[in-house]
């Protein structure tokens, strides 16, 4: 089967990350429906669009918006599946929905999005353990190369964990600016990652 428009996908591991399985046994992370924290969001593609860009191929491993596979509560308290929605463990995905896709081993960002490395704060008084809005790129897209120093817009980013690393996906466009390296900036990745 094959969409016009979307791509067909189905969940990496399950809808939902709210389990964990530590030495054989199962922790519980999280019993509540709405949020969109433990959402999984990463996927398999079974099937791309008809009208496609050709980046993306079936088998590959993609990133979507963590609405796709969620589940939630109407308003009168019933369970509903996201409108992503088809049937089993298949979601229609919009191409607007995917931000990165992996193939031979590699994470690729889809043009227009970038994922960003957090940088540790060397200020021995402050609060915050990362420097806000400035990091270096892990994944890009054709615009920036990475492991280049960026700073952007604050508020863009949007905190993702791939393979064990807190990322954050930002807009190209909401890239303001591209440091040079002073030779002490360290990657920021919380333990609980």
């Amino acid at each position: 089967m094959q969409s016009v428009y979307n791509f067909i996908v189905s969940p990496k591991n399950g809808r939902s990350t709210s389990e964990k399985i530590i030495n054989g046994k199962k922790l519980l992370l999280n019993t509540e429906v709405q949020n969109h924290h433990y959402t999984n969001r990463f996927g398999i593609v079974n099937s791309v669009p008809k009208v496609t860009d050709g980046i993306i191929e079936a088998g590959d491993e993609i990133i979507v918006h963590h609405n796709v596979f969620r589940r939630f509560r109407d308003v009168r308290g019933k369970e509903k599946d996201s409108k992503s929605f088809y049937k089993e463990d298949m979601f229609f995905v919009y191409p607007e929905q995917v931000y990165a896709y992996k193939r031979d081993g590699k994470w690729n960002a889809l043009p227009g999005y970038c994922f960003i490395q957090p940088i540790a704060n060397k200020k021995q008084f402050s609060l915050h353990k990362e420097v806000e809005a400035i990091g270096i790129i892990k994944y890009a897209s054709e615009e920036f190369e990475s492991g280049a120093l960026v700073g952007f817009v604050p508020g863009m980013e949007y905190e993702f964990n791939i393979e064990g690393q807190r990322l954050y996906r930002v807009p190209t466009n909401k890239i303001t600016v591209e440091y040079e390296y002073q030779g002490d900036e360290e990657e920021y990745n919380p333990c609980w990652v």
